[in-house]
């Protein structure tokens, strides 16, 4: 293995339609014990990372904020990123939600912030009006300064052309899940067309990404972790790409994925595993209206 990263860490960026750059690799929290206090601090000042991604739903907002000041990290340093979830869309009801998670952040301000999904219901309403209502409060938010950027979560190519006709802003990130079993290759050439940052999570598939014969294999020959070759696999693929762990030493080891590359053979290996498999469990279906 490699030395581990110094807090002097340096992530490549990549730039945004609005001229900000967002860290191509970030640290991804969520609910039902995906959250660690200690991992979250050890990630800002032992590893040097500095893209923390979270959400409303998934209740560490507040958690965060503690994690964040004890990391001594400045502000101006950190990409944060959070998300609205639905039962919050509409657009009065974004401002005060997006108001909220900065409370609970101690945020002035969010890097980026998510539509979280696509499903959008609100009395009297097709999904496209709200989803277009609730976006038009994100640009609002943008214009005021409180989001530096937004961006959408889960959406397909359908949702986006309908911002794009219903909307005057183009958000300037689409996250959706992007491991080597879920590959959307139509959907991330499509953001890539239309100059949306296509961002993955879920990158080691829950985990069982990292027992599969192949990326074993592929782990043993480059003398890296399976996580470390699917990390870099998505980076390679030029996608900003967040992990999630709980554990100090995994995400070290999860950061230590920018002194390698992987072959252009082993790349075309890795992308013709896609089966389109989604791993997460969805609550609210890619497909609605």
């Amino acid at each position: 293995m490699t030395s581990s990263p110094s807090k002097d860490f340096c992530c490549p960026t990549v730039p945004l339609s609005n001229g900000l750059k967002i860290p191509m690799l970030g640290l991804g929290t969520s609910h039902h014990g995906g959250y660690s206090h200690e991992a979250v601090v050890f990630a800002l000042q032992k590893c040097g990372l500095r893209h923390i991604d979270t959400a409303k739903r998934y209740g560490c907002e507040s958690q965060l904020k503690e994690a964040i000041r004890e990391s001594g990290v400045r502000r101006q340093d950190l990409w944060i990123t959070t998300k609205l979830w639905p039962s919050d869309y509409g657009f009065e009801k974004t401002l005060q939600a997006c108001l909220d998670s900065c409370q609970r952040l101690g945020l002035d301000y969010l890097d980026l912030y998510l539509m979280h999904w696509p499903n959008a219901q609100i009395p009297g309403k097709s999904s496209r009006e709200a989803r277009a209502e609730t976006w038009r409060a994100l640009e609002e938010l943008y214009k005021k300064g409180i989001c530096r950027a937004i961006g959408v979560s889960n959406f397909q190519i359908t949702h986006l052309e309908q911002l794009k006709e219903d909307c005057e802003i183009i958000p300037h990130v689409n996250q959706v899940e992007y491991h080597p079993f879920q590959r959307p290759q139509e959907l991330l050439d499509y953001c890539r067309s239309n100059n949306i940052v296509f961002e993955g999570y879920c990158p080691l598939a829950k985990g069982e990404a990292l027992t599969h014969p192949v990326i074993v294999q592929l782990a043993e020959k480059y003398k890296r972790t399976p996580a470390q070759i699917c990390i870099r696999w998505s980076i390679q693929n030029g996608v900003v790409t967040i992990p999630k762990s709980t554990k100090p030493k995994r995400i070290e080891q999860n950061c230590e994925v920018f002194d390698f590359s992987l072959k252009n053979e082993h790349m075309d290996f890795l992308d013709s595993m896609n089966i389109n498999r989604k791993i997460i469990n969805l609550s609210f279906p890619l497909w609605n209206g």
